[in-house]
């Protein structure tokens, strides 16, 4: 199973109105230390693709990470988290202490 197949697996786990950090999912993903290889391989998901949960994992801060290369998709991105309940302090951070995926 190839790294980016290694992190969508666990990607797909994160629960509805819940989310993951980069880093835990590189962690969870055997891979720790490499955040920045799980941000790569969801920036290649398609935003409409519903099978692998792109919009559950953000950044350790809590934030969306924003980029001018992803075309619109941090709004998505928020957009998707409100649908699901989640909610984003007036600074645009999400409460990793109540939102944060805890799998067992």
């Amino acid at each position: 199973m190839s790294s980016y197949d290694r992190i969508y697996a666990i990607v797909r786990q994160i629960p509805y109105g819940q989310v993951a950090t980069y880093g835990q999912v590189a962690e969870l993903a055997d891979l720790a230390g490499r955040a920045r290889l799980v941000g790569y391989a969801l920036f290649r998901v398609s935003p409409l693709q519903d099978d692998v949960p792109w919009h559950r994992v953000i950044n350790a801060k809590g934030e969306i990470s924003e980029s001018p290369f992803r075309n619109g998709g941090d709004y998505l991105q928020r957009s998707l988290l409100e649908s699901e309940g989640v909610q984003f302090s007036p600074t645009g951070k999400i409460s990793l202490s109540h939102y944060r995926w805890q799998p067992d």
